[in-house]
């Protein structure tokens, strides 16, 4: 369901005070760790992971600000959540257990809104969203896959996650095949009733990353609450 608060999850794009430190050896993946301005950091702040496609994989958390959320937060880009940006290793794939082991690093950590988990990624990083988001659906709020794919096996668990799927129709280097038979997947279990999929008219598999530079795909993950979920459930349930 949607977060009612949507005033509270706009995106700022001004510097203001906040902290980026590299997290080694926490946990079962090293990661970037962004917190927000103090009066956001203490009132229980949503939580959002971004997971980087295969040409940043290694040891080097330097190459995790290439592209995507953390280089965003580089150029001065706010945001009203608590940020975790891993670093797979070199030649590996995504390991949602891995990626759930971080996530509870960081809520062990701080007073986290458990309710508003969101995940995001792009290439590798987009199958490892809809991996994640498929083993734990109860853990994901909202989720963000760009020019990726997922495990068909996980169609009717993904199915109920808010999923916004996105793929380029000139995409070589995952085609955008991959996207189509996840969606397939997804709406055969109940039409897609959470899953927003677009096709990017022309787009090749880099031009994907240009989503995460503008405010569209983070206020649309960040108008969903679980908790707006359960109190629907259990209104629903009294009648």
């Amino acid at each position: 369901m949607k977060f009612l608060f949507f005033i509270l999850v706009t995106i700022s794009f001004t510097p203001a005070h906040a902290q980026l430190t590299a997290e080694k050896d926490k946990s079962d993946y090293n990661f970037w760790l962004y917190l927000p301005d103090d009066s956001i950091l203490k009132n229980q702040p949503p939580v959002m992971i971004f997971l980087h496609g295969r040409s940043l994989s290694g040891s080097d958390l330097n190459l995790v600000k290439k592209y995507g959320v953390i280089h965003e937060i580089e150029k001065g880009t706010t945001f009203p959540a608590i940020v975790i940006a891993p670093q797979v290793p070199k030649g590996k794939s995504w390991e949602p257990e891995k990626i759930k082991h971080v996530l509870e690093y960081v809520q062990s950590q701080y007073t986290t809104d458990s309710n508003r988990v969101y995940v995001t990624g792009m290439s590798l990083g987009g199958y490892g969203t809809l991996h994640f988001a498929g083993q734990y659906p109860e853990l994901v709020t909202a989720a963000v896959a760009l020019c990726g794919g997922g495990n068909i096996n996980d169609g009717c668990d993904l199915a109920g996650v808010p999923l916004w799927i996105q793929h380029g129709n000139r995409d070589e280097a995952v085609p955008i095949s991959e996207s189509e038979k996840i969606v397939k997947a997804i709406k055969e279990c109940n039409g897609g009733t959470n899953l927003k999929y677009t096709v990017v008219d022309g787009a090749d598999h880099g031009d994907l990353e240009r989503a995460f530079r503008s405010s569209e795909i983070y206020d649309w993950m960040f108008q969903y609450s679980k908790a707006i979920e359960s109190i629907t459930e259990t209104e629903s349930d009294k009648d």
